[in-house]
C-alpha cells in the first residue's frame, strides 16, 4: 500500500513540483515544453533593419518587439522557433543617382499552437536615387531613418521632406524624418534615426536659409524596451542612428539604447545593430562610407513553476469545486 498519494490502494503516485524552466534562443531551433507546462510567457525580437548610406543614410528600424504571458502550448510537446537575421547595409554606392537602400530585417517566430511573429526592422534609406532626393525609410517592426535631401541639388522639390518607416503597431515605433524645405539651399543635414521598440526614431530639419545651420548633426535611433524575462533586466530593439552630414566634422547619431548601432561620421563606417538583442545598423555618410548591418533577433520562452502537479492528483479546492458541480465521480 502506498502513503505518498494519501494511503489510497494502488500505483505510488506522488506530487512534483515542476520548476520554472526558461530558454533562450540565439538562432533558429526547437522548444519542447516541460510535461506539465499549459502556457508560456514568452519575448519574441526579430532582426533589426539595415541602415542606408551615401548622402547620409537613416539608421535602420529595430526588429519588432513583443512579449506576454498566457500563451497557450501543450505539456511534452515540440514547437518550432525562428529567429531572425539582421538586415544587411548598404555598402557606399559610386554615384548620388544609386540607391543606397539598406535591407529589411528578417522576422522571428515562435509556433506554439497560437504562433507569435516579430516583423522584421525596416530598412534605413539614403539621399541617392533618383538623384538628390531624399528616400522615405522602410516599414517594419519599427520602421527605417529616411535619407536626407540635398537641397542645392537642382532636381530637389520645393518640399524636400523624405517620411520615415512605419512601423508595426504593438511591435515598434516609425523612423525619423528628413526634412529640408528651402530649394538651392547649399547645406546639407545629417540622416534620421531608425524607430526603436520604445520611441520613434530622431528627425532631421534644416534650418531656414538666412540663420546658421541648429540641426547639422545626425538624429540618434529610437530607444528600446526592456524586459526582465531572463530574470534581470535588458533592454532590446533600439533602432541605428542617422548618418553625420557630409564634409562636417560632426558625429553620426547614436544607436538607440537597446543594441542600435551609432551612424557613421566622416572618418568611420556605422556600427552594427547588437547581435541578438534586434537593433537596427547605423546609416552611412559620404562616398566610401558604409550603412551597418542591423542585429539579429532572439526568442525567450518561459515556462512557470507548477504547484504539486502530476496525472491523477487534485487539490481540495479542485475536489470540492467538482463534487459541488456534480463532476466527481466515485
Amino acid at each position: 500500500m502506498a502513503n505518498s498519494n494519501g494511503g489510497i490502494v494502488g500505483v505510488d503516485n506522488p506530487a512534483v513540483v515542476q520548476p520554472e524552466v526558461i530558454t533562450t534562443f540565439n538562432s533558429t531551433g526547437t522548444l519542447t515544453t516541460a510535461p506539465y507546462t499549459t502556457e508560456v510567457e514568452y519575448l519574441v525580437v526579430a532582426g533589426g533593419g539595415g541602415g542606408g548610406s551615401y548622402f547620409m543614410g537613416g539608421g535602420g528600424g529595430a526588429g519588432g518587439f513583443r512579449t506576454a504571458t498566457g500563451n497557450p502550448v501543450a505539456g511534452g510537446s515540440p514547437y518550432p522557433v525562428v529567429v531572425g537575421g539582421g538586415g544587411a547595409g548598404r555598402a557606399s554606392p559610386t554615384s548620388p543617382t544609386v540607391p543606397g537602400i539598406g535591407t529589411k530585417g528578417s522576422d522571428s517566430v515562435l509556433g506554439t499552437p497560437s504562433p507569435i511573429t516579430s516583423e522584421g526592422g525596416g530598412y534605413g534609406n539614403s539621399g541617392g536615387s533618383p538623384g538628390g532626393f531624399g528616400q522615405d525609410g522602410g516599414p517594419g517592426g519599427s520602421g527605417g531613418g529616411a535619407g536626407t535631401s540635398v537641397p542645392g541639388h537642382t532636381n530637389n522639390p520645393v518640399n524636400g521632406t523624405a517620411s520615415g518607416g512605419t512601423g508595426v503597431p504593438g511591435q515598434g515605433n516609425a523612423g525619423g524624418t528628413a526634412n529640408v524645405p528651402f530649394p538651392g539651399y547649399d547645406a546639407t543635414i545629417g540622416g534620421a534615426g531608425g524607430g526603436g521598440a520604445g520611441a520613434v526614431g530622431g528627425s532631421s530639419t534644416a534650418s531656414p536659409p538666412t540663420t546658421p545651420l541648429t540641426n547639422i548633426i545626425a538624429s540618434p535611433g529610437g530607444a528600446g524596451t526592456a524586459s526582465s524575462i531572463t530574470g534581470s533586466s535588458v533592454t532590446y530593439a533600439g533602432g541605428g542612428g542617422g548618418g553625420a552630414r557630409a564634409g562636417s566634422s560632426e558625429p553620426g547619431g547614436a544607436g538607440g539604447a537597446g543594441g542600435g548601432g551609432a551612424g557613421a561620421d566622416n572618418a568611420a563606417n556605422a556600427t552594427a545593430g547588437t547581435a541578438n538583442l534586434g537593433g537596427g545598423g547605423g546609416g552611412g555618410s559620404d562616398y566610401g562610407s558604409n550603412g551597418a548591418a542591423g542585429g539579429s533577433g532572439v526568442v525567450i520562452v518561459k515556462e512557470p513553476q507548477g504547484e504539486y502537479v502530476g496525472s491523477g492528483i487534485w487539490d481540495m479546492n479542485s475536489v470540492y469545486d467538482a463534487v459541488k458541480q456534480g463532476n466527481w465521480s466515485n
